[in-house]
């Protein structure tokens, strides 16, 4: 091994050095009970209910009095054809109606009244008071078509709502659909197809070209670029080497590989996103408390101008079945049900939205939150950085170039295990460099090390491996070594006969993301904090080349909640993002945790949002999801609430004097209207470009 001393490194590499004890983290609580009025029905239910109701409306509208006198037709008259719209009009209530009257059961149950107790009580009303005309027993003009058209209207609402709502969650079905049947799995007496269910911790599995990952694992063997855009939004086949983890449902490129299984089941990331999500869908947003509020109060204001709009219609002298089919076309029109979809479905879609795009809400207070936020925390290790060394500036002497330099300083590096010297080898693979093969490698004790490339021999290693070897630094390279010095980078340096010929200033290497996830931070209007446990010139470093605003440098990781609420008592809306188990305690107390995904499961069960891909650039998305979402809710509520002010005071008869006067038909075709404009104004939001 490398016996690289300090001194050679430039610092320790210490931000993963002093963990501190997660903090207990109690799941926000989420309740379940949601927009459930629909419990065990499905959208082909409402959508066979809807179409035969129709069919059956058509005659009793056809035959209806009031109808053929108001469009000027005498329909055919037959034995018993008067009894035509009564008949049928029974039947549609009968059919249709008793999924509406099974809701308002549990919502009375529950003592929570809601949309379905209203539409319950407006076709109920008009189905006894229809008999009690249709029977003589009063003298008035029965609501058989009124009746029918109602219902067959609200079942045309509750199926536009149910299959929304099912396309918003149906990505999460296609998620699910992804994962292969089959798995070749690798054993010592060859090759076996066996079931994907079959697989087990340790598996060898073979992938050939074009095939799904069964299950996520770790490559053992062979390289290829895995399409991973169905699970993280990466459009880029992402290249996998050894050693690269794979996830369950990716699709393979051209190469073959062979993986060993570490998830399968319900341990895979593909379940956790499929569960996260999940959960989120029934969680509620204080949006959708209010909303629900919001219902409740209206149901309550309905049923009282019902009652008031009887006993006034009463008391002015007007007829029963006058005063009734206005109470009828109040609770019609009153119907919660548009304010009752209003934030649901939104909430839906921009959950699953944020899904496809490698955002994983776990909860929608979180993502309800983030269009609040004024400032955003990073941990600088593994976030706004790699989390492993990389050579991040190098100078060179005139003789050689710096492509030529790295290689053969790789080559040499080759054989050791020292972090720095992983990192110099890793930079050269990354920029595609095919390293020589070294000889006669040897270790210079607390120094560098030394081998042999292309027949010439050569040494690397920091300002020990100079004085020891008495070695010439041009000034130049003597210039470089300083500036990286002063950014508390390590200098390293490539020496040839007694001469440096190269110096690399090898640090925790900047993400390439990150400079454009804090660009378009700050074009929001969001000011970017970074926390970091290294000295103040690595983070002042950091912070210049990535323009972040404020720098909490050699915080401890039991201060990284305390510098959270330092920013939160200045009034600011801190958003935290973080990877590590000591970031816990910060991602708890910030207004919204952002947990990186490839970090640990304490720290994504601490945040409130969940980055599938460990991209800093999916952060202002989160951002431009919460706006979007919000003004999505604000417009339907505000719809939904204007629409029932209006409404009421009309469907009560308040022009009644100048002859405006609303039907119950009419009081369900707005209702319904009203319906469909929130769900296709929530629909809209997939057009948001994140």
């Amino acid at each position: 091994m490398n016996e690289h001393t300090p001194n050679h490194h430039g610092h320790e590499d210490d931000q993963h050095a002093d963990h501190g004890a997660p903090a207990s983290h109690g799941k926000a609580s989420e309740d379940h009970r949601g927009h459930d009025q629909h419990e065990g029905h499905t959208p082909q239910m409402f959508r066979d209910r809807f179409w035969l109701s129709l069919v059956l409306t058509i005659p009793v509208v056809f035959w209806s009095a009031h109808i053929q006198e108001l469009l000027g037709y005498q329909a055919p008259e037959f034995t018993g054809s008067a009894w035509t719209p009564a008949a049928i009009g029974t039947v549609v209530f009968l059919y249709g109606g008793p999924v509406f009257l099974k809701g308002a059961f549990r919502e009375l149950r529950a003592r929570m009244p809601g949309m379905m107790t209203l539409i319950s009580l407006a076709i109920s009303v008009a189905f006894v008071f229809s008999w009690v005309v249709q029977l003589g027993l009063i003298n008035a003009e029965a609501l058989w078509w009124e009746l029918s058209t109602l219902v067959t209207i609200m079942l045309l609402g509750h199926w536009i709502e149910m299959r929304s709502i099912s396309q918003a969650q149906g990505a999460l079905k296609e998620l699910a659909k992804l994962l292969p049947d089959t798995a070749t799995r690798v054993t010592d007496q060859g090759d076996e197809t066996v079931p994907t269910s079959d697989l087990r911790e340790g598996d060898i599995v073979l992938i050939r070209p074009g095939e799904s990952v069964p299950a996520d694992g770790i490559v053992q063997k062979g390289t290829s670029a895995v399409n991973e855009a169905m699970l993280t939004g990466e459009s880029r086949p992402v290249e996998k080497r050894e050693g690269d983890e794979v996830i369950a449902a990716t699709i393979n490129g051209e190469g073959s590989l062979r993986v060993r299984v570490t998830g399968t089941g319900d341990k895979t990331k593909l379940s956790g996103i499929i569960r996260l999500v999940s959960d989120a869908q029934r969680s509620k947003s204080r949006a959708q408390h209010l909303a629900d509020r919001a219902a409740q109060l209206l149901t309550g204001a309905a049923i009282v101008a019902g009652v008031i709009t009887l006993i006034v219609w009463q008391f002015l002298g007007a007829p029963i079945d006058f005063s009734v089919v206005r109470v009828v076309t109040v609770l019609v029109i009153a119907c919660p049900h548009a304010l009752g979809l209003a934030v649901p479905l939104v909430v839906a879609i921009s959950t699953t939205l944020g899904a496809r795009n490698g955002l994983l809400v776990r909860d929608r207070r979180g993502l309800e939150e983030a269009r609040r936020v004024d400032t955003v925390v990073f941990d600088k290790t593994g976030t706004l950085t790699l989390g492993e060394f990389r050579v991040v500036e190098m100078a060179v002497a005139e003789a050689v170039s710096e492509e030529e330099a790295l290689r053969i300083a790789a080559g040499v590096e080759s054989e050791s295990e020292h972090p720095i010297a992983r990192g110099i080898v890793r930079t050269a693979e990354d920029r595609g460099i095919e390293l020589p093969a070294a000889d006669r490698f040897r270790a210079v004790a607390g120094k560098g090390v030394g081998a042999s490339v292309d027949g010439t021999d050569y040494h690397v290693g920091g300002p020990a491996l100079l004085e020891a070897e008495k070695a010439q630094v041009p000034g130049v390279l003597r210039e470089a070594a300083e500036a990286a010095a002063d950014r508390g980078q390590a200098a390293i340096y490539l020496l040839r006969d007694g001469s440096a010929i190269a110096v690399f200033a090898v640090a925790d290497a900047i993400r390439e993301e990150s400079r454009e996830a804090i660009r378009a931070l700050h074009d929001r209007g969001i000011k970017v904090a970074m926390l970091t446990g290294d000295a103040q010139a690595v983070a002042d470093a950091v912070a210049a080349e990535l323009g972040i605003d404020t720098v909490f440098a050699q915080v401890l990781p039991e201060d990284k909640a305390s510098k959270v609420r330092e920013l939160q008592q200045q009034g600011k809306r801190v958003a935290m993002v973080g990877d590590g188990v000591n970031d816990a305690p910060a991602l708890a107390t910030a207004d919204i945790g952002i947990a990186i995904g490839a970090g640990t499961d304490v720290a994504v069960e601490a945040g409130h949002i969940v980055l599938v891909r460990s991209d800093p650039r999916d952060i202002p998305k989160i951002v431009t999801l919460s706006r979007a979402t919000y003004r999505k809710m604000l417009q339907n509520l505000w719809w939904a609430a204007g629409y029932n002010i209006v409404a009421i005071p009309l469907a009560a008869g308040v022009l009644a004097a100048w002859d405006v006067l609303l039907t119950p038909a009419v009081g369900a075709v707005l209702m319904s209207a009203s319906t469909v404009v929130v769900a296709v104004n929530a629909q809209l939001l997939r057009r948001v470009d994140l």
